[in-house]
């Protein structure tokens, strides 16, 4: 623990911002690190390049004893998010300090800290002969900025890998690890609407000119949720629903009221609270973000923006949500409103619990925990599991974070028992799926 507590807190002193007062010496300098450690175990190791200019560390541990062993990818990211206001930190930034059982840095949940693990383990077993799988290492350093290199990368690497294990993510509670089996993908959507040329006196020709806000209402009351919360079948073309493991997983997880009213929303409908896990992890979602245009002025409005995403599910693919999207839309338009729409998409990931590698990877963290995993779902993004489940690679996806690590925010921690916690689910994880055949 001392020796992996030692090298977290040298890696969390260096500035490895992406997101913000971007710092490109220190990008590389933490991609240098890890690299040394991969090395240093006896690895082979290099830097590739990337467009953004954050390289990829991308090497490769031997298992000690058996040239079939299965291999087993680690992936995480060396990028961190701009600390912000130096004042709102009690402890600098980048001056690694402990506290009350708590390692300050930025970066010390999200992702160093919680990857770190892996890497350390992996090395450890290595040096001691003791490696029981091939390790391949990925670790990007453009996750806070949002990169398509990383995705690129794993779709063109034509080894592939049997299984891939991310520590990116937190426990139910300090007790119960979880292990996610699906994230969802995204459909982000700017559309316009334009009913004239300018803007027309509302006294004078209100009622019988067309105002471009009507004209988007009635758009954007076609794709909205229907009285049950569930968006229209064209959005919810190719959903996979999730299996009865994951159902009964959910019944242990905290109460949707709670879950809700901890972010100071409010149900959305009479089953929002009871139908909570399934409507943000495994249904799609709409979510309409700003509508501009118009004046203060009494006019009758020609034109006006909207930007809005649908949040989509594992069997569900960006581009034909984005087309019945637009579609729909379309359709509700009256006559003389012409629209312009462009999107952004990523694509959802989802792994079946079922299959060996995530049967294995349960074993292991009720080893390393004495606590059976829940299972569940991310109702967030992850574009590079999209890209492991177009290989065929399952991902094990998993991590040690708390919700009061403060990811993101200033004084974000990380306990130095999930330092050991993540330690001991990385052994228990390469010895399991060293078993695969």
């Amino acid at each position: 623990m001392a020796e992996l507590l030692d090298e977290a807190i040298d890696w969390l002193r260096i500035p490895s911002i992406s997101a913000g007062e971007r710092d490109d010496a220190a990008l590389r300098e933490a991609a240098e690190w890890t690299m040394k450690r991969v090395l240093d175990a006896g690895g082979t190791c290099e830097l590739v390049e990337t467009s953004g200019g954050a390289p990829h560390v991308v090497g490769e541990l031997r298992a000690s004893s058996r040239d079939d062993a299965p291999t087993v990818m680690i992936y995480g990211h060396y990028d961190v998010q701009d600390p912000g206001d130096p004042a709102d930190w009690t402890s600098p930034a980048f001056e690694p300090t402990i506290r009350d059982g708590r390692l300050y840095a930025r970066g010390a949940t999200d992702d160093k800290g919680n990857f770190l693990p892996l890497l350390h383990v992996a090395c450890d077993m290595a040096r001691a002969g003791e490696l029981p799988v091939h390790v391949r290492v990925l670790i990007e350093g453009a996750e806070e900025t949002g990169s398509d290199d990383v995705g690129n990368w794993v779709l063109e690497d034509e080894r592939g890998a049997d299984a891939v294990i991310v520590f990116d993510s937190g426990m139910v509670d300090a007790q119960t690890p979880a292990l996610t089996l699906a994230t969802r993908g995204m459909v982000f959507a700017h559309v316009e609407v334009r009913t004239g040329t300018q803007p027309a006196h509302s006294g004078m020709y209100g009622g019988a000119a067309l105002n471009a806000f009507h004209a988007l209402h009635k758009a954007l009351a076609a794709v909205l949720p229907g009285p049950d919360g569930r968006l229209p079948e064209p959005l919810r073309a190719g959903i996979i629903p999730p299996s009865q493991a994951e159902l009964d997983s959910w019944k242990s997880l905290p109460d949707g009221a709670g879950e809700l009213a901890q972010v100071g929303a409010r149900p959305a409908d009479a089953k929002a609270v009871e139908e909570f896990y399934i409507r943000t992890t495994a249904e799609p979602s709409l979510d309409v973000h700003q509508v501009v245009g118009g004046q203060a002025r009494t006019i009758v409005v020609p034109a006006v923006s909207a930007d809005l995403s649908v949040r989509i599910v594992g069997g569900q693919r960006s581009e034909v949500i984005a087309a019945n999207l637009e579609a729909l839309l379309r359709g509700a338009l009256p006559d003389g409103a012409e629209l312009t729409f462009s999107a952004d998409r990523a694509e959802a990931s989802a792994f079946d619990p079922e299959t060996p590698v995530l049967q294995a990877a349960r074993r292991a963290l009720a080893r390393a925990t004495g606590t059976e995993a829940a299972l569940v779902r991310s109702g967030g993004t992850l574009p590079i599991l999209a890209a492991f489940a177009d290989r065929g690679i399952p991902a094990i996806v998993s991590g040690f974070s708390l919700p009061d690590d403060a990811l993101h925010a200033p004084n974000e921690s990380y306990r130095l028992v999930a330092l050991e916690q993540g330690a001991a689910a990385a052994r228990a994880l390469y010895e399991e799926l060293a078993e695969l055949t």
